[in-house]
């Protein structure tokens, strides 16, 4: 039995869900999102808008694998339609800005040359500060990936800790060289 999957996942007032054939429609402030699920191997039960559960037909491995991992995406796919998801990533340096340029993340790093990021679409940036990025959106594993190709341009060393890291994210600080 899966313990993530017996968790029935409550729909928000402002979320609409709809089951038409293989794919579920999921409607709500921040934007619609659509998910296909494998009904052959799951029964998917909508309870008067208000809940949803998941279950496997057939109980074998391959099936409680699975079952987790669908009312996680399904999860998330609610979530992100009502609330939305957010990373806030912090620049630490001498000199370490961002700023944007209509759909573009203009930023300087101590590199020769400054890094232009193309904001992908789904996905809102705001500089907060010239050193705090706030990624926003509906999707959760697009927003994680923004946020981390953007953390891969400069990751923090762990000498002075200088980079890009993520708001709370902790660097394993190391000591200089001794006399």
């Amino acid at each position: 039995m899966s313990k993530i999957g017996k968790i029935n996942i409550t729909i928000p007032e402002k979320v609409k869900v709809l089951l038409t054939g293989n794919t579920i429609n999921i409607e709500g402030p921040l934007g619609k999102q659509t998910m296909n699920v494998d009904l052959e191997m799951f029964d998917l039960n909508i309870n008067e808008g208000k809940n949803i559960s998941i279950k496997p037909k057939k109980v074998n491995d391959n099936s409680k694998r699975l079952w987790g991992m669908n009312r996680s995406l399904l999860n998330n796919a609610i979530i992100g339609a009502s609330t939305g998801y957010e990373k806030i990533l912090e620049l630490t340096g001498v000199g370490f800005r961002a700023a944007l340029k209509g759909e573009i993340l203009n930023m300087q790093l101590g590199f020769s040359h400054d890094i232009n990021f193309d904001i992908p679409k789904g996905v809102k940036i705001t500089v907060e500060k010239q050193t705090t990025l706030k990624i926003s959106g509906s999707n959760k594993q697009q927003v994680g990936m923004v946020a981390s190709q953007i953390k891969s341009i400069r990751p923090p060393e762990p000498y002075k800790g200088k980079g890009i890291k993520e708001k709370g994210q902790y660097i394993l600080r190391k000591e200089g060289k001794k006399k």
